[in-house]
């Protein structure tokens, strides 16, 4: 048996390669059914969108018309080859998933931070809305971190991204990152800080504020040798302290006490003092902090 120009020729007629799934095609709304809306796209048929493809969100059926007036013109996907009627299925809401996706790799690449409503949470975190994709903040990365994740549900939270994998459908994000750079953002060298202790090492001291962490070196805290830092500070007690450097590429705040002291020592021996004038003192460090090598 021969297969003729004019046999190849009806095989192709049969076969439309343009109306292939995961074409992008241009059509024409025209009408609305009762299980999605018709498209114009120059096929043998009219192609259909349902109602679950119209958009990334959530709709009332009511505004339909307005979310996607007849005679209107746009792109669509699509998702389903052509049945033996020569229709094909299309969608508008995976072409606007995969721009989100995009828009979010280069928001992660610019370092920006995005708002979200928490919409359910786990044992783990809790789970967040992005413009319609599923996002997901580990209860480690939420700032400040509640006793009861179920509290956060409907808040709105401000975050950076962890992990952007569009192949996997994974969107993890931080409110801790998120309130360090904003924080870290409005610091400067010679500012006096006022927060919690939350950690002690034998290196120096941790201090809790305005939901982010700074590092109390132990030399930067008195310019006597501090011999035990249990013996002169408990976790939970306030603290105030003076930023004296920032690295914002690796999130560090360096903090000091030493610099408010009048003498060597002060701060080991009359704690109180020193933090009633603080903001005093305060006042002189951004000069010692250009002339003084901390």
């Amino acid at each position: 048996m021969t297969f003729s120009a004019e046999d190849f020729a009806k095989a192709l007629e049969q076969h439309d390669y343009q109306f292939q799934k995961g074409s992008v095609v241009s059509g024409k709304v025209f009408s609305y059914g009762t299980d999605g809306v018709y498209v114009d796209i120059g096929g043998k048929s009219a192609a259909i969108l349902p109602f679950s493809e119209v958009a990334l969100k959530k709709f009332d059926p009511e505004d339909l018309p307005e979310i996607l007036p007849l005679e209107s013109d746009r792109q669509f996907l699509i998702t389903r080859d052509q049945d033996e009627n020569g229709q094909v299925v299309l969608s508008i809401r995976q072409l606007e998933i995969k721009s989100l996706w995009e828009e979010l790799q280069q928001q992660q690449d610019n370092g920006e931070t995005l708002t979200v409503n928490v919409t359910g949470n786990n044992k783990g975190g809790v789970i967040v809305d992005v413009h319609g994709l599923r996002g997901f903040v580990p209860r480690s990365h939420l700032s400040p971190v509640p006793n009861d994740l179920a509290s956060l549900m409907g808040a709105t939270l401000t975050v950076a991204f962890l992990d952007v994998r569009p192949d996997d459908n994974k969107l993890v994000l931080s409110q801790r990152i998120a309130a360090r750079t904003a924080t870290m953002s409005k610091l400067e060298p010679g500012q006096l800080i006022e927060g919690t202790v939350v950690n002690i090492k034998p290196f120096g001291v941790f201090i809790e504020f305005n939901g982010v962490t700074g590092l109390l070196h132990i030399k930067q805290i008195s310019k006597n040798y501090v011999d035990s830092l249990p013996n002169w500070v408990n976790i939970g007690d306030p603290i105030k302290a003076v930023v004296v450097s920032l690295d914002e590429v690796n999130r560090r705040i360096s903090l000091s006490t030493k610099v408010l002291e009048k003498h060597p020592g002060e701060i080991l021996n009359d704690f109180a003092s020193v933090m009633a004038e603080a903001e005093e003192r305060s006042a002189a460090v951004g000069e010692m902090l250009a002339k003084t090598d901390l």
